[in-house]
């Protein structure tokens, strides 16, 4: 059930230039879903919007829950200021995630770019606990990764960076020929060039994918209407190709959505 509630910084560190890994501890925690997310309010009354930001990882008593971000504006900047100790605003669970029972018995990759690599973590850790063969690519600008270590842990980690100073020169795609790497099914989050590519790719492969979009939101919980997408099918509410990437995603069929 979507509550708003104040969570308590367990710990906060930057994982990479500007990009931060924040602990809250948090009832939410327990009802965290690969490829949800949560909104967080910064303080600063001037930011009124919540800021949406996927669920990277559960700690193993389910109460707190990591949320890894690239502080890019000033909404993400405050959060990244925050100190062990403090509260903070939080909105969630929000959004439709990944369905882990579907992908029993199946071959998985988990392709992750840039800031799409977070939720993609807690997707491995899940699909390595029921026991589902898993490899992950992740796409990175360049040297500065992070979170390669943690995937390593759970299943067989592949990179690529724009400038080939880590593992394949390019992009995820192009880590994927050069390794030869298939699978049943694909699970995506990244840029939208990236996921244009994934569901090119999955297509002419014969592979079922599933992509997770980001979008910039403001309600979180599909009232404004600002983070619709294009569909491939009527609305059977609105009967009009568009969606709600907030509520009936951030997760779609590639097949479902047009990009």
């Amino acid at each position: 059930m979507k509550r708003k509630e104040n969570a308590r910084v367990c710990g906060i560190n930057e994982l990479a230039p500007g990009i931060f890994s924040l602990w809250l501890e948090s009832s939410m925690a327990a009802e965290a879903k690969p490829g949800c997310f949560v909104g967080v309010y910064p303080k600063n009354g001037a930011h009124v919007l919540m800021r949406p930001i996927s669920i990277c990882d559960v700690n193993a008593q389910k109460t707190q829950l990591r949320l890894v971000f690239r502080a890019a504006g000033e909404g993400t900047k405050e959060i990244s200021g925050l100190r062990v100790g403090e509260e903070v605003a939080l909105l969630g669970v929000l959004g439709n995630g990944y369905d882990t029972q579907a992908m029993q018995g199946k071959k998985l990759l988990l392709l992750g770019g840039g800031i799409g690599i977070p939720p993609m973590l807690l997707l491995a850790k899940e699909l390595s606990d029921a026991g589902i063969s898993c490899n992950a690519v992740l796409g990175y600008a360049d040297r500065n990764d992070f979170l390669r270590d943690e995937f390593d842990n759970v299943c067989r980690t592949y990179v690529a960076t724009m400038d080939g100073s880590l593992g394949t020169k390019g992009t995820v795609i192009d880590a994927l020929n050069e390794n030869m790497l298939m699978a049943d099914i694909c699970c995506a989050c990244g840029p939208m060039p990236m996921l244009k590519a994934v569901k090119g790719f999955a297509a002419d492969c014969g592979m079922k994918a599933y992509l997770s979009l980001e979008e910039r939101m403001a309600c979180g919980v599909g009232a404004c209407l600002g983070c619709v997408t294009k569909t491939a099918h009527p609305d059977p509410h609105t009967h009009v190709n568009n969606t709600r990437i907030c509520v009936e995603g951030p997760v779609f069929d590639a097949s479902e959505v047009l990009l």
